[in-house]
């Protein structure tokens, strides 16, 4: 499959997603504490099927909790339930600190990358679909989306031999790692902005063996189906709303 460039042509939809909400949005779900951490849980209650949501370094943003009810609940032939734990413990990096335009605001970003870096999340998420399991016995199948951070997350679990998913999603990741493509098992889907690295974008397609879509949004900034998406703005919302449909459309295709 050849990388494909942002079109507005779409396959016969499996989803509807509803409208966007450009600002207040108010958050379908509720929190739980699960595994140890504070959760955002959203979707029904009977389903066997389980998303889990790793959210980009500014946490948990409406956009990005907008974007787990939309999961939850648009696919005409599948419901998930999302949970989009809370990996920094309350600290996510402060917005503030963008651009890092200053030598403190390069320092304290330098420093809270240090103390977070996606390796821990990565090995720590078979034991954390472990304990979802315990508390959601009807759920047996998981699958993984991971935004900008939590996108390089998704590239270093899928790649390890204690893999707990059976599909994952990459939502223009940070750090794409070519390689990381080579030992991938489960079908994937990356979509990348128009701002993510095209060359290591195209290797990264061309060393996955398995059913994979890839697509470069060229208009897009990194983030804009998470915490960056300007929601106000039409084409934002518009391209917000066909990312969300195609991880959906791939989820419905691809997950056995």
């Amino acid at each position: 499959m050849s990388t494909m460039r942002a079109t507005h042509g779409h396959s016969q939809a499996c989803c509807n997603i509803p409208p966007v909400v450009s600002s207040g949005y108010v958050p379908k779900g509720s929190y739980e504490q699960l595994g140890g951490m504070k959760t955002y849980v959203t979707g029904p209650e009977e389903t066997t099927r389980g998303i889990v949501a790793i959210f980009d370094i500014f946490g948990y943003f409406e956009q990005t909790l907008q974007g787990a009810d939309i999961l939850a609940t648009s696919d005409h032939h599948h419901k998930y339930k999302v949970f989009m734990p809370d990996w920094f413990n309350g600290s996510p990096c402060p917005p503030e600190w963008y651009p890092p335009d200053s030598v403190q605001k390069q320092k304290d970003l330098g420093e809270w990358f240090g103390e977070h870096m996606p390796q821990g999340p990565a090995a720590a998420l078979p034991k954390y679909i472990s304990d979802l399991e315990a508390a959601n016995p009807s759920i047996t199948s998981w699958g993984l989306i991971g935004y900008c951070w939590g996108g390089k997350v998704a590239e270093i679990v899928t790649s390890s031999e204690d893999n707990p998913f059976k599909i994952a999603a990459a939502c223009h990741p940070a750090m794409v790692d070519p390689s990381g493509a080579e030992k991938i098992p489960v079908p994937y889907i990356l979509l990348a902005s128009g701002e993510d690295p095209a060359e290591d974008v195209k290797r990264f397609e061309s060393n996955l063996k398995v059913p994979h879509h890839v697509e470069i949004f060229e208009d897009q900034v990194h983030g804009w189906m998470a915490a960056r998406a300007d929601l106000s703005n039409p084409r934002v919302q518009e391209e917000y709303s066909r990312g969300y449909k195609t991880v959906l459309e791939f989820f419905d295709k691809h997950w056995a």
